[in-house]
């Protein structure tokens, strides 16, 4: 069994946009938060998908580089892990802090 640090299984990564307009968050595996195992998940059937209202504004403050997409945004990269850096660790930290602000509605 191989050993990953908490963050690849417990904290956001990226967030997905899915075909019917729901988001689902992944961690560092391109799983949902909390799923440790290599088995293939069906984003769209999994309860963790929700609504919620992710505008490019709200994107970009979400995207590490700042960027305005909505389908797919990640909170961090390779370059800028959040436990490499007191810095990398508070420029992700704000990210979490818009990220908690959004609405959802569950499925």
């Amino acid at each position: 069994m191989t050993k990953k640090p908490f963050r690849w299984v417990f904290l956001p990564y990226c967030i997905q946009r899915l075909e019917d307009g729901r988001y689902i968050v992944l961690n560092r595996m391109y799983k949902p938060l909390g799923v440790s195992s290599s088995e293939w998940v069906v984003y769209e059937e999994h309860p963790s998908a929700v609504k919620m209202k992710i505008t490019p504004k709200i994107a970009e403050k979400l995207s590490w580089e700042g960027h305005g997409r909505t389908d797919v945004i990640f909170l961090y990269n390779d370059g800028s892990i959040p436990s490499a850096s007191d810095e990398h660790l508070k420029a992700y930290s704000e990210r979490l802090r818009v990220l908690m602000e959004i609405p959802v509605e569950a499925s």
